[in-house]
């Protein structure tokens, strides 16, 4: 297990990486060029690395699943809708909306776990 982890990790690169030197020789890392607070800076490229995994597989969740999914967290639109905006649109009962939701978040944890693996 460790060599498959060490494996996956070969090819990532950190934002504290030097990426070069400046005038004094001094390493300069992606943070210092970015110029952004290193968590914040962190954070948005998990957020975004995370986002795109999900839209890579949000396809493969069945239709009433993927709908909920994009409705609740605005995933299509940006716009978020409540569960029971969502079950009046879709004619079921919030408690409904929230159980298909619970499902379609494992279904979709599952299959972006299964897209990381090698």
């Amino acid at each position: 297990m460790t060599l498959r982890a060490s494996k996956k990790r070969r090819g990532d690169v950190s934002l504290q990486d030097p990426i070069g030197t400046d005038g004094e020789g001094n390493d300069i890392t992606f943070m210092d060029v970015l110029g952004t607070d290193p968590d914040e800076l962190e954070d948005e490229v998990i957020r975004r690395v995370t986002l795109e995994k999900v839209r890579r597989v949000l396809h493969a969740l069945p239709a009433r699943e993927r709908m909920v999914l994009e409705l609740r967290y605005g995933l299509t639109d940006g716009m978020t809708h409540p569960q029971h905006e969502i079950a009046k649109m879709l004619g079921i009962s919030r408690s409904y909306v929230s159980r298909v939701e619970k499902h379609a978040v494992e279904l979709l944890r599952g299959a972006v776990d299964q897209h990381d693996d090698p």
